[in-house]
């Protein structure tokens, strides 16, 4: 076998607050430069020597994930105005395309079903209009991503952005429905979509600065040069970001300003569209809030979803006027055991999406003509599951979409009608094979971090994986997967993908660590600024428990994270690498230090509430420079590393952890182990395409397999017997 590459050191030394730093590496920041190019190719080619053995098991689990995948499927259908919108996909094809077929009758809002034997090149239902051809708008590229796409309040336009290169800049274009021709219009550099204002005649769109932030809000005139856009609002404020949408009630455009900590938010009420956008109440730091339109007992408020009373959130009500938060009423009231998250506003009811105990949790308040007549939650039967309210564009409809997931259970679409308070469920994500969600066992674990905290562990196996010959438990290799970052929560859900280990006799174990959202507020507070090294204790705490109690050995405990769940992994694999047997680490946050000390980086000022300003505190820096992956590498010995990145990735730069790598590499007791695979044609997200996107996915897990010492296992069938050693 070959040598592994070794990137030549050129130190660059930097000085901040008297420290001194030196940096051997940073020479591979320069993208496009002949010999950076050539190292990360070299790097992929050690990788692909290194794991040659695993082709046919990467092959192997590919077509398990392809075997049970559905590939000719539809969506449920959404109603918005006069049509059901739905998606549809095909086999062979890596997008699929996106369709809609006129209401037929106004007063039914069950979704229409399709034959079960439709075909990918006949209508899937009766009426069948064609809206964007995915696979036809990606011919030729590498990369293909679809930002969003926005029907024209009158049904005839479709405005929808697209990305060809993997980062994240954007170009809208029109499309008339009926002819197909697109319109004159095209608008670059967007993040994400369009949104229209409620008259159909004017687009609203967000561009960015040099450093990746959304920082301004554009007005588009239907049939005029983007040249000519109107600039409706510019952030200056280095830590804010903007965005735009329009209220479901159709009534008010809105532009919410924000940082980490602190929100902002202007609203034009398009029945006074003369007084232009205003504050509804300006920023205070450290006040965030939400806005949205409803109509209770008659009259016109704003929701304002708020944290002026408490750090769980409120949920309060005000004029549809500028209103300082003084004169907000509540609604619901904070409740420090129930973090409110947010609120979708209906013409008969509001949806509240809660989490309690570490579970998300749906509240309806049924509206009357006195205002709330009712408030209660939507129960499921699972002890640990998933649930969030989703494709709901109707202001008036009388049924909430909600999207519903547990680890063993596929991903089920339901339709709850508030008027009946029944649950129908409307599909359930197919599963080829056979497939059984009773085959597998789910549970909720505890571990207790350094400091006596309680911290919460989902996992699930094949049932019967751990029971041994004699009727006692044996351990399993484990995947423990964590992220803890921006108060963003990681609930359980369910993986196609993932049967591919349990099958294998693995389990997957989920740990929500502190600095997400899980657990409220606090949970976020915890793990963030000078408390984040309560993420990485509470995760080494984690696997430290399923050790000891027996679900797992060191041997075969493999961590995973990606982007901040990146550095995450570099973190416990400095702190802990005794514990584990291997670390994968996707688009890894690795080189925080230097990537926080440069203001003139995408995303690092609009950072700053969550990691800190190392180059304006000392103390901050120091702080950092305590943690970061990069920075404390070691002469020690590291579990095995899989560190996967693209080139064009604008979030987390390709170079964090190719320097991450090279570091680890000439470093490390074992650099020989330490791998790098960069996609040399994607973004943040990875490849583009369903079957790139399994292929890629069956590379990690054939390399996580591996190192559970399961690599050569064979997988028990759908609805067969449960897994025992060999």
């Amino acid at each position: 076998m070959s040598q592994p590459p070794v990137a030549d050191r050129r130190p660059v030394t930097s000085e901040h607050h008297g420290r001194t730093r030196v940096d051997d590496y940073e020479w591979l920041r320069d993208k496009g430069a002949p010999e950076v190019t050539a190292h990360l190719e070299a790097e992929n080619a050690y990788t692909q020597e290194r794991t040659a053995h695993l082709a046919e098991l990467r092959q192997a689990i590919f077509d398990e994930i392809k075997g049970r995948t559905r590939e000719t499927d539809l969506s449920v259908p959404t109603r918005n105005r006069g049509h059901w919108y739905y998606g549809r996909s095909f086999e062979g094809k890596e997008y699929g395309a996106s369709c809609r077929v006129p209401v037929t009758d106004p007063d039914d809002w069950t979704p229409p079903r399709p034959a079960e034997d439709c075909a990918p090149d006949q209508p899937a239902l009766p009426g069948e209009e064609l809206l964007l051809d995915l696979d036809a708008l990606a011919e030729g590229h590498e990369f293909f991503s679809l930002g969003g796409s926005s029907v024209s309040p009158d049904g005839t336009l479709l405005a929808y952005s697209t990305d060809v290169v993997g980062d994240e800049r954007y170009t809208i274009r029109v499309l008339d429905i009926a002819s197909r021709e697109h319109r004159s219009d095209e608008i670059e550099g967007v993040i994400g979509g369009a949104t229209w204002d409620p008259a159909g005649e004017h687009l609203y769109y967000v561009t960015l600065d040099d450093s990746w932030r959304a920082d301004k809000v554009w007005r588009h005139r239907l049939g005029t040069s983007q040249a000519d856009d109107e600039l409706v609002h510019h952030e200056e404020d280095g830590r804010f970001f903007v965005g735009v949408g329009r209220s479901r009630s159709d009534r008010f455009m809105i532009i919410a300003c924000g940082s980490k900590i602190t929100s902002e938010y202007r609203f034009l009420d398009s029945r006074a569209p003369e007084e232009g956008f205003r504050v509804f109440s300006e920023r205070r730091e450290g006040l965030e809030y939400s806005l949205d339109h409803a109509v209770i007992g008659g009259e016109d408020v704003f929701l304002v979803l708020h944290n002026a009373t408490g750090p769980d959130f409120e949920l309060g009500c005000a004029p549809v006027a500028p209103t300082p938060p003084e004169d907000w009423r509540p609604l619901v009231p904070h409740d420090p055991a129930v973090r409110l998250e947010d609120v979708d506003a209906f013409g008969g009811h509001l949806v509240v999406h809660q989490r309690s105990e570490g579970l998300t949790q749906l509240r309806i308040l049924e509206l009357g003509a006195d205002g709330v007549a009712d408030d209660y939650l939507v129960e499921f039967d699972h002890e640990v599951y998933t649930v969030g309210s989703g494709g709901n564009p109707g202001f008036g409809q009388p049924t909430v979409r909600l999207g519903y997931t547990t680890m063993a259970v596929p991903s089920s679409v339901y339709d709850y009608d508030v008027r009946s308070r029944e649950l129908t469920l409307l599909r359930r994500a197919p599963v080829l094979g056979g497939y059984e969600p009773d085959d597998y066992e789910e549970h909720r674990l505890w571990a207790t971090a350094e400091d006596g905290v309680q911290v919460p562990i989902s996992i699930v196996c094949r049932r019967g994986a751990r029971e041994d010959d004699g009727g006692g438990t044996r351990p399993v290799p484990t995947l423990l997967y964590g992220y803890g970052a921006y108060e963003a929560s990681y609930d359980p859900y369910f993986s196609v993908a993932r049967l591919s280990l349990l099958d294998r006799g693995a389990a997957f174990a989920i740990a929500h660590v502190r600095g997400g959202g899980e657990m409220g507020r606090r949970w976020y507070d915890d793990g963030k600024l000078d408390r984040k090294q309560h993420t990485f204790s509470d995760f080494i705490a984690c696997g430290r428990h399923l050790v000891e109690t027996g679900w797992t050995t060191p041997e075969t405990l493999v961590a995973e994270g990606a982007s901040a769940g990146g550095l995450l992994m570099g973190a416990v694999a400095n702190q802990a690498p005794e514990l584990f047997g291997g670390v994968l680490a996707g688009v890894p946050f690795v080189d925080n230090l230097t990537t926080m000390l440069d203001a003139s980086l995408p995303l690092t000022v609009t950072e700053y509430d969550e990691w800190g300003n190392p180059e304006a505190d000392p103390a901050v820096y120091d702080y950092i420079a305590s943690y970061a992956p990069y920075d404390n590498v070691a002469a020690t010995t590291y579990p095995p590393i899989l560190a996967e990145t693209s080139l064009n990735d604008t979030r987390v730069l390709y170079v964090e952890p190719a320097k991450w790598v090279a570091k680890l590499r000439a470093t490390a007791l074992n650099g020989a182990d330490v791998l790098l695979r960069t996609e040399m044609a994607a973004g943040h997200g990875g490849v583009s395409g369903r079957y790139k996107a399994w292929h890629d996915r069956a590379f990690s897990l054939a390399w996580v397999l591996d190192r559970m010492g399961l690599a050569e296992r064979i997988p028990t069938p759908s609805g067969g017997a449960a897994v025992t050693n060999p």
